[in-house]
């Protein structure tokens, strides 16, 4: 019997999914990160820092406030129960998962043995071998300097060195030891993960099977092609394949979706909530809302980051974040930190169409929240945006005021570092 959900229904579902559901600990402990990180599988990573690191923020979202510090221990430790993996984008993965990737780290493989993809020349990679063997784990300078020294030749430059260990990371030969900053340590995979997980490399169809079943969890509820983005298979007739065995051993139920056009699927193990009393702010790499095509199917939300447009195009600002109140999205609200006035700058909030009434209240308490968790001391509320003054007036008649608009965000970028 195919199962019917209403648009809200589905709304929750998928938000639950993700645990955006507004239940809150009182204290986060390492175990309700590991929670999130396993309900999630996949935690995406970017430079951008206008307001917070992006793979901070979903954990923000869904638990509170927490010490950043506490995930980046649980991240880092060696040996490594999370690495690094082009699994959507750049991502954290569980080190447990690293085998599931095999077929993918091949595909890489065979794509720079017939392109040259990665421009990189077999001298130069026996070089970086060499180096992480015979040091251990280093960042791009550190084998650069090295070369430098040796006077090995002109190709022996930075590019060629970063090249050399990207290609070694997409085909499994070397894992992401750590970060210094934000610049990545590469070592060899055996030296940061454990022997396990690189003995088993997994046959491409169990894998498949597996990610497949993951995303289907984490959407809830989902489409083929929301299934095959969350982890950028690209490939939605083998998801579709897959979609079919896992339909034909329960694991999968279709659902008819009020306004979906497609097919879509829901897995066994979800529940539909009678509610989500959720109030946060995502960020734009959130599974929630990182397939604008679902976001826009789900939530009724249109939603285009504009980090990369020039300041004279940008209409809701440079860095703008969906705000969640219950189980819509009810507005977007551009944020930044200004570290040296200890200050959150709205810098402008959006709302979407018939916000409910207690929104702005809500969203106040959010970045009360947010400012808090950032260790800044207030928020100060610009006048850009139909949601400012809103906004404003429920964080208090105190609350600073400062203009802002397209021009007063285009300098933004140049605050940001590369990955």
């Amino acid at each position: 019997m195919r199962t019917r959900l209403t648009r809200p229904q589905a709304r929750r579902v998928a938000l639950a999914s993700q645990g955006v559901t507004g239940a809150l600990p009182d204290a986060v402990t390492a175990r309700h990160l590991h929670r999130e990180l396993s309900r999630m599988s996949v935690l995406q990573i970017d430079s951008v820092n206008v307001y917070a690191r992006s793979h901070y923020m979903p954990l923000f979202s869904r638990l509170g406030g927490y010490e950043t510090a506490r995930l980046d221990r649980l991240l880092f430790r060696h040996p490594a129960p999370y690495v690094e993996f082009w699994a959507h984008q750049a991502a954290f993965i569980a080190a447990e998962d690293w085998r599931l990737f095999a077929f993918r780290m091949a595909a890489h493989r065979t794509r720079h043995e017939r392109t040259g993809w990665f421009a990189v020349d077999e001298d130069t990679l026996r070089w970086v071998r060499g180096e992480l063997r015979e040091r251990g784990p280093l960042r791009p300078a550190q084998i650069e300097e090295d070369a430098q020294r040796a006077a090995r030749g002109p190709w022996w430059d930075w590019s060629a060195v970063k090249r050399s260990l990207e290609y070694l990371w997409f085909t499994g030969e070397v894992a992401i030891a750590g970060r210094r900053g934000f610049e990545r340590v590469y070592g060899l995979a055996e030296d940061v993960l454990p022997a396990h997980a690189i003995a088993d490399p997994a046959p491409k169809a169990e894998a498949l099977r597996v990610l497949v079943e993951r995303a289907a969890r984490a959407c809830g509820v989902a489409t083929i092609a929301d299934l095959d983005d969350y982890w950028r298979l690209g490939d939605q007739r083998t998801v579709a394949n897959v979609v079919a065995e896992l339909e034909a051993t329960g694991v999968l139920q279709p659902v008819e979706v009020e306004g979906w056009r497609r097919p879509a699927w829901l897995h066994h193990a979800v529940t539909v909530p009678r509610r989500v009393e959720t109030a946060t702010v995502l960020t734009p790499f959130d599974p929630v809302v990182w397939f604008r095509p679902r976001a826009e199917r789900v939530f009724d939300f249109d939603y285009r980051i504009e980090i990369y447009l020039p300041a004279h195009r940008r209409r809701y600002g440079y860095y703008s974040l969906p705000a969640v109140v219950g189980d819509r999205v009810v507005g977007r609200i551009d944020l930044k930190a200004d570290r040296a006035a200890s200050t959150l700058l709205v810098q402008s909030a959006w709302w979407e169409p018939d916000p409910p009434a207690e929104a702005a209240e809500r969203l106040a308490g959010v970045l009360r929240d947010a400012a808090a968790w950032q260790g800044l001391a207030e928020v100060s509320v610009s006048r850009w945006g139909d949601a400012v003054d809103d906004l404003a007036r429920a964080l208090g008649p105190d609350t600073p005021r400062h203009r802002a608009g397209p021009e007063a965000t285009a300098s933004l970028a140049a605050d940001e570092p590369g990955a």
